[in-house]
């Protein structure tokens, strides 16, 4: 029995293994912002996003903001939400010459913004262009959308700080959610009401056929 125990005291006990981190570890308020915003992009049209990325960090002075700052990052942002409400009334589609044609969609139909004729060769050339009007649908999705540009230019962090520097504890947390559920929400109504339109500067930019 003494010889077992003296083998066993001798014997040399082996490294402690690092554990991985479980790949389910609770993530950081940031990490949840950022992946709530970059999926929630993904429903915005690509040059007002582009644009405001690229404006957003001078506008608001980096975070560190004065009166004018602020007013300006206000502009930015009403400027980009307008942006996203009227891109989602924009369409486009390939004419009977084969051209592309880019156009607003109207209570009417459709007006195609580089066709150089007037009404009577519009209406010639493209026939009946009712399909394209104006409806219902469009304007929920152009209410979501600027739902959802707003979302993401809150979860910004130099936003946060410009427009809301003294907002407490709940007010943050709410701000770090906002995208998560907005994103929710969006991708629940443009799931349940999916359009049609193939409007400027969205990921599905494949123009309809004049004969569909």
């Amino acid at each position: 029995m003494d010889s077992i125990q003296v083998h066993v005291a001798g014997k040399e006990s082996p490294a402690q293994e690092t554990k991985p981190r479980p790949a389910h570890a609770a993530r950081s308020p940031v990490d949840k912002t950022l992946s709530g915003a970059s999926d929630l992009l993904k429903l915005l049209p690509t040059g007002t996003v582009l644009a405001f990325q690229a404006l957003a960090p001078s506008f608001t002075n980096h975070g560190v903001c004065h009166t004018a700052n602020r007013y300006l990052v206000l502009v930015l942002i009403g400027a980009c939400a307008v942006s996203c409400v009227l891109l989602s009334f924009t369409d486009s589609l390939v004419g009977p010459d084969g051209k592309l044609y880019y156009g607003m969609a109207t209570f009417w139909g459709f007006y195609p913004f580089n066709f150089a004729g007037g009404a009577a060769q519009r209406s010639a050339v493209f026939k009946d262009l009712s399909r394209f009007r104006i409806t219902a649908l469009d304007f929920v999705h152009a209410v979501f959308s600027a739902v959802v540009f707003l979302a993401v230019a809150v979860a910004d962090a130099s936003i946060q700080s410009c427009l809301f520097p003294d907002c407490g504890a709940d007010a943050r947390e709410l701000l770090v959610n906002l995208p998560l559920g907005a994103g929710f929400l969006s991708s629940v109504v443009f799931m349940i009401f999916p359009t049609t339109r193939k409007s400027i500067g969205y990921t599905d930019m494949t123009p309809h056929s004049h004969s569909q």
